[in-house]
């Protein structure tokens, strides 16, 4: 017999969103591993909010809802609060009951800012790689680095002189052509620009959109992109992330960033460290080296002296290093394809790097439940 096509509904629903979810949900080791992690920045959120007035929205909720923009590849803050208002999954996950009422974007928004001024992002990652169960998973001698370059969002029309002297493309006439003093026609926000034959560099221009975004490229031959450069480290073991930090886009950021993420590593002894060719050179072999750092850099000699010497290559743990730190290219794949961060959707380097770090913590607890499982 064939049912009828009849909507029905009930006057209540003892349903929640508890029972909704799958019991072998991926997010379910995933939430007990951020709960956990949130736990410890308790105090941390105890100082950054006020004793008194009006309750903002709770920490613990925005940067769960925060996780799963980076999880699902959801374009914009907007669209997040959309998807929480319909998505039982994501209600589920963020610790919002069927009937909550979902927070305004612009609210939403507001509050994370507070979340930037604390550097939460940074804690976050640190206190889910912190957990007792999570350490076991990682390497505490060798070590891999990398940098990747993060499109502003910026276009190329806001790479204005720092001057505001903006070249002349007309005649005298004040429009193209005529010769008889024509008022110029409004071109609207959008208009039209020619920059054959004008010299663009860091050092004369800056855009006026994004200040922190630097024009740049990686190799000969691709083209200049206003950007930023984001870094991270990470354990090669099972290719974790352990620390990350954005700078400006120049050709010393990389090697300049490895420095200071070691610096800030904890009770650190003798390690190795894995690079690419950018990393070979002379004063920062020597700066690894110095403190205590055994450089497992890839050589490069394309028409010129490598630093590392058989010192290092005749050992079996180079050649190790140089073929596990490639698996860091998958972090910056999965950063960008689905965390959202080939193009960023902030601008200033706090708010880019904020999202970068938190993108960084996404992709460790996409892979963590798995690898908890096999251990």
């Amino acid at each position: 017999m064939r049912g009828g096509d009849i909507e029905t509904s009930g006057l209540f629903s003892y349903v929640s969103c508890e029972a909704r979810v799958p019991g072998g949900h991926p997010l379910r080791a995933i939430r007990a591993i951020v709960d956990e992690a949130l736990e410890v920045l308790s105090p941390d959120f105890e100082r950054m909010y006020s004793p008194i007035g009006r309750p903002s929205i709770p920490p613990e909720k925005l940067l769960r809802a925060l996780l799963l923009q980076a999880f699902y590849t959801v374009r914009s803050e907007r669209q997040l609060m959309e998807q929480l208002d319909y998505n039982l999954l994501f209600r589920w996950f963020v610790g919002l009951a069927m009937d909550a009422p979902i927070w305004d974007v612009t609210v939403f928004t507001k509050n994370r800012e507070r979340l930037l001024a604390g550097d939460v992002a940074a804690k976050f990652l640190s206190a889910v790689m912190g957990q007792s169960r999570v350490k076991v998973l990682l390497s505490d001698e060798h070590f891999s680095v990398d940098g990747t370059l993060i499109e502003a969002w910026a276009s190329m029309k806001s790479f204005k002189p720092k001057g505001g002297v903006e070249p002349d493309d007309s005649d005298d006439s004040g429009s193209p052509g005529t010769g008889q003093g024509v008022e110029p026609v409004p071109q609207g926000r959008n208009a039209e620009r020619d920059f054959r034959g004008e010299k663009r560099s860091n050092a004369t221009h800056a855009s006026i959109t994004d200040p922190d975004a630097r024009l740049f490229k990686k190799a000969r031959g691709q083209a200049a992109r206003l950007c930023h450069m984001g870094h991270v480290l990470m354990e090669n073991r099972n290719g974790l992330v352990v620390d990350a930090m954005l700078t400006h886009a120049t050709g010393t950021a990389e090697r300049e960033a490895a420095l200071a993420m070691l610096e800030r590593m904890d009770g650190r002894h003798r390690i190795t460290l894995g690079a690419d060719k950018a990393y070979d050179t002379a004063g920062f072999i020597a700066a690894l080296r110095g403190i205590k750092v055994t450089p497992h850099v890839a050589q490069n000699n394309n028409g010129r002296r490598s630093a590392i010497d058989g010192r290092t290559t005749r050992h079996g743990g180079y050649a190790m290093s140089i073929r596990i730190r490639k698996k860091i290219e998958e972090i910056f794949g999965w950063a960008k394809t689905s965390g959202g961060m080939r193009k960023t959707r902030h601008r200033g380097q706090d708010r880019v790097g904020w999202n970068f770090t938190l993108t960084a913590a996404a992709y460790n607890l996409v892979r963590l439940p798995k690898l908890l499982a096999e251990a």
